[in-house]
């Protein structure tokens, strides 16, 4: 029988719910730009062979954005604030157990499956610029899926067989506390047990280690200052966000729930993502295909503009 806490008549500060709201809201209106720009470029590629080419790894963008879009809207499972002003409304109120598993679904996705598949199609999209034969775009789709099963596998292990509340103290299983909201009601606030940050934790080594060794290979190809600037953005972004956010979920274990300090660490949780992602999509998809576009496609590689020693045109696989 699980552990639930006690109830802390505190009253949940929603503002920085709200602020996590409105940073959903604009990324989700960042991946709406940036599918009709991958599907303006689909369209377009129909009549010029040149887009043709640069339009080969499209899916891989689709995939990347759409990873992008569940993760934001998953985030806004954990918010008390949209939970009682959206899901209230329209449904019955959600009872305690409900809205832990809100919680733990939550978990689930956005560690387990989403944030990791946004991670390995970003790999994906940059090892495919440096190579000049790929393999099947449904045998890679499959492997980018497989790749984020074995962390899924777990994180639901973790989550929802939690034979650790035998083995573990509390912190290291807990993913929900109980606590009152401002109408007086039973509210959930969502965390992130010990076990599940050490299970990202593992994943981001092992994405890291593979971002520097994608990222070396394809700043040898390129010769132009500016896009040398952009990959080392992305690279740095990465590189910095995902420690970040492991370090914060960490700190996260340390703070009273109710407090505004832990919202506060619950939003730079989300925001380490959220850049990530917002530089991912700026880099990896808007700025190339609009250049693509600008220029009708012609005599441009990797992130549109002439920039490879070997390869002065597009060729089948380049990112952008």
């Amino acid at each position: 029988m699980s552990y639930i806490p006690p109830p802390s008549p505190l009253i949940h500060d929603s503002t920085i719910d709200l602020a996590t709201f409105c940073f959903v809201a604009g990324l989700l209106f960042l991946s709406f730009s940036s599918f009709c720009f991958i599907f303006h470029l689909r369209f377009k590629s129909r009549s010029s062979r040149h887009l043709q080419n640069f339009n080969s790894l499209w899916t891989f963008r689709f995939l990347f954005v759409l990873f992008i879009t569940f993760w934001a809207l998953t985030e806004l499972l954990r918010l008390p604030f949209f939970r009682s002003d959206y899901f209230y409304p329209l449904f019955p109120q959600l009872t305690v157990p409900q809205q832990a598993n809100l919680c733990n679904v939550h978990l689930v996705l956005s560690l387990g499956f989403f944030e990791p598949g946004f991670l390995v199609t970003l790999l994906f999209l940059l090892d495919f610029s440096v190579k000049k034969s790929h393999r099947r775009t449904f045998f890679s789709v499959f492997s980018v899926l497989a790749s984020c099963l074995s962390i899924f596998y777990l994180q639901v292990h973790v989550v929802f067989f939690p034979s650790a509340e035998k083995r573990f103290p509390e912190p290291f299983y807990r993913s929900w506390f109980l606590s009152w909201d401002s109408h007086d009601h039973e509210t959930v606030l969502c965390s992130y047990p010990l076990l599940s940050t050490i299970l990202f934790g593992v994943f981001v080594c092992l994405f890291t280690m593979s971002l520097l060794l994608s990222f070396w290979r394809v700043i040898a190809h390129v010769i132009n200052k500016a896009l040398r600037v952009r990959i080392l953005a992305l690279a740095l972004t990465l590189s910095i966000g995902l420690p970040l956010q492991i370090l914060l979920m960490g700190l996260s274990l340390f703070l009273t729930p109710e407090s505004t300090v832990f919202n506060g660490v619950s939003l730079l949780v989300f925001l380490s993502t959220f850049s990530c992602a917002v530089v991912g999509e700026g880099i990896l998809v808007i700025k190339p295909i609009a250049d693509s576009l600008a220029a009708g496609g012609l005599d441009r590689d990797f992130m549109g503009e002439s920039s490879c020693r070997s390869r002065p045109r597009i060729e089948e696989g380049d990112i952008v």
